[in-house]
């Protein structure tokens, strides 16, 4: 485990150096953080890097990463610890034929405890990050759960008291906004909104995650997403879409972009068919021309 870095600077260069290139004001949000103690909110839209940085944070500090998927229903016994019943009935079996009796303290000691997410974060050492991904996917219940949590780094199991983490994991929740996160989830957290990154940004991120990829092929990549973003499409492409079709692009061995190539693997960048009839064919063909322009301007 390495030390927290001691200024906004050395945490962007720490992110730099796990491939993770992220804004001044994300870099800021990451070292307060860090220094306060405090869960850190990242909304935006998908494919933004919301997911990214707490991998890069945890190899950056060298902590374990714990992660917390979301979705709809997730409950306690998913979410935080569960009672091994079919080890305590084992122990009651053991027990009665041994002539025995097994008093409920002794039923509920924290070996039959099973520990799920949140509370490996609050016993792992050393402090992990907790990723609780894509939070808006839960159901809005499952956030008072978290209240306690979030606020004190504690979880309170009845049958056994309360545990608390001896350091504060660091704790990086991600929403994409398809319903809005409680304020009170939100009051205990500090927030930053992911957008979709300019095309300077995205070409350095892309350049430093594929440091083999021609610089023409990369700046017209760059070029043709950042005009596909200012269509009217159901989902437009984020930068993991970026990264995804420039790996496609360098393994059919493109160096350029052009009409077939582009036709050929739209579906690497977009994820529904009507983005693709949308794009296809005149759509595409005007975004290259644009894009020819500007490389030549």
């Amino acid at each position: 485990m390495t030390p927290s870095p001691a200024s906004i600077d050395a945490t962007a260069t720490a992110l730099q150096a796990q491939g993770y290139l992220p804004s001044r004001e994300l870099a800021t949000a990451a070292f307060l953080a860090l220094r306060l103690a405090r869960p850190l909110l990242l909304e935006g839209a998908p494919g933004t890097g919301k997911t990214a940085i707490a991998s890069a944070l945890a190899a950056a500090l060298q902590r374990p990463l714990i992660r917390l998927q979301c979705y709809e229903g997730l409950d306690l016994a998913s979410a935080a610890y569960e009672w091994n019943y079919a080890r305590q009935m084992i122990e009651i079996r053991l027990a009665q034929a041994g002539g025995a009796q097994r008093t409920a303290d002794e039923l509920f000691a924290r070996r039959f405890l099973i520990e799920r997410p949140l509370l490996q974060a609050l016993t792992t050492t050393p402090a992990p990050v907790l990723l609780i991904d894509e939070l808006d996917r839960a159901d809005a219940p499952f956030e008072a759960f978290l209240l306690e949590f979030l606020a004190d780094f504690q979880l309170t199991i009845p049958e056994l008291g309360t545990i608390t983490a001896a350091t504060p994991p660091l704790v990086v929740l991600t929403s994409n906004r398809s319903r809005e996160i409680h304020d009170a989830v939100k009051r205990r957290c500090l927030y930053h909104w992911l957008d979709y990154p300019d095309a300077d940004r995205e070409l350095a991120v892309l350049r430093a995650r594929l440091p083999g990829i021609d610089a023409q092929l990369a700046a017209q990549v760059v070029a043709f997403v950042q005009g596909l973003r200012q269509l009217d499409l159901y989902k437009l492409p984020g930068l993991a879409e970026t990264l995804d079709w420039s790996r496609a692009l360098v393994e059919l061995n493109a160096v350029s972009l052009d009409p077939a190539t582009v036709q050929s693997t739209l579906g690497v960048l977009l994820k529904y068919q009507d983005d693709i009839a949308r794009v296809q064919g005149s759509e595409a063909a005007r975004l290259l021309a644009e894009m020819r322009q500007v490389a030549r301007g």
